[in-house]
């Protein structure tokens, strides 16, 4: 191109046809190499490459962003580089996850058989092994009446618990067989039966001072367990937590050992140091004691929690060796259902 501009003469006006439309002039059979474009549709610089097609043969969309590139410029690979190479990765990959699911298949066929075999404590990941907790039913906070507040409430400052007394007892746990003599009706219980559980010495200064001291119900449940660990559980409610802990000082203690050992301790307890100190429950208080050896046929603990106007009486022994964990369990629970 030496940059004049081509003219293309003027096409011959065809004469109408049948339906008035002009006729369109038959295309040549071959159209040459380089067709020029008039000045309206001038191509850019690299048109000449294009060759224009027939309007019957006409190219996709995108067809004309396409440049030919000359057979000069093309740099085919050798033969041998061509079509075997991605063959040959497709049947090495084959080969590979044919024996991947050979080997997982036999492996995993192995490890079932393992899981099956094995105790589910056994294997890493399922679950702990068992420690000696008891297997207690789903606990859940008692429902309140209408316009109650919570024991320690700015609203509540005599710490009342206005839930059901029978409601706040921890239940028994699964596979223990429940003691008749403290069901009772809706699981109340007399002074009396409270205070079987001391010296019967000390019972009637304890009585006169619950009678005195705003004392309002007394709840309790026990069970024996098939390894024939014993636990009983009292909960006395006094009119408010100023009356429950003079109770509790006066009778209960509360020092490095207990003031008033139940029945079946020897001497007077020692704080149990093995109790899990960060399980405390807020705005509550609990001493828990271990009887200290050498123990008479029964191994017997027991501990007290304070939460407002409830004292909680918790025992639990056994024949030569109390275990600690379901002692500390029950006591662990016993505080969350008060607190």
């Amino acid at each position: 191109m030496t940059g004049q501009k081509s003219e293309m003469p003027p096409l011959p006006e065809s004469p109408p046809s049948a339906d008035g439309l002009p006729e369109i002039p038959a295309m040549p059979e071959r159209a040459p190499d380089v067709v020029a474009v008039p000045e309206a549709e001038a191509t850019p610089e690299r048109a000449p490459d294009v060759v224009a097609a027939p309007q019957a043969e006409a190219m996709p969309e995108r067809a004309p962003d396409v440049v030919a590139a000359p057979e000069a410029e093309a740099t085919p690979e050798p033969e041998s580089a061509l079509a075997p190479r991605p063959e040959r990765r497709k049947l090495r990959a084959v080969l590979r996850w044919t024996a991947a699911v050979l080997v997982f298949g036999s492996l995993g066929t192995g490890v079932a058989y393992g899981i099956t075999d094995q105790t589910r404590t056994d294997v890493p990941g399922l679950s702990t092994r068992n420690d000696g907790r008891w297997v207690y039913p789903k606990l859940t906070m008692p429902v309140l009446p209408a316009g109650a507040r919570l024991p320690f409430d700015r609203d509540n400052p005599g710490g009342i618990h206005y839930a059901s007394l029978s409601a706040l007892l921890l239940p028994a746990p699964a596979g223990s067989k429940v003691l008749p003599e403290l069901k009772g009706d809706k699981n109340r219980v007399s002074p009396d039966r409270f205070l079987a559980e001391y010296p019967e010495e000390e019972r009637s200064g304890m009585k006169q001072d619950l009678t005195d001291g705003g004392l309002l119900d007394i709840a309790a449940r026990g069970w024996t367990m098939p390894d024939s660990t014993s636990t009983r559980i009292y909960l006395v409610r006094f009119r408010s937590a100023g009356f429950a802990n003079e109770f509790v000082d006066n009778h209960l203690g509360g020092a490095l050992e207990a003031t008033l050992p139940v029945n079946g301790v020897e001497d007077s307890p020692p704080l149990d140091e093995s109790y899990p100190a960060h399980t405390t429950v807020p705005s509550t208080e609990r001493d828990v004691y271990d009887e200290a050896a050498p123990r008479g046929p029964l191994h017997v603990r027991h501990a007290y929690i304070r939460s407002g106007d409830t004292v909680a009486l918790i025992i639990q022994s056994k024949k030569v060796k109390a275990p600690a964990v379901p002692f500390h369990q029950a006591v662990v629970l016993q505080n969350q259902l008060l607190g």
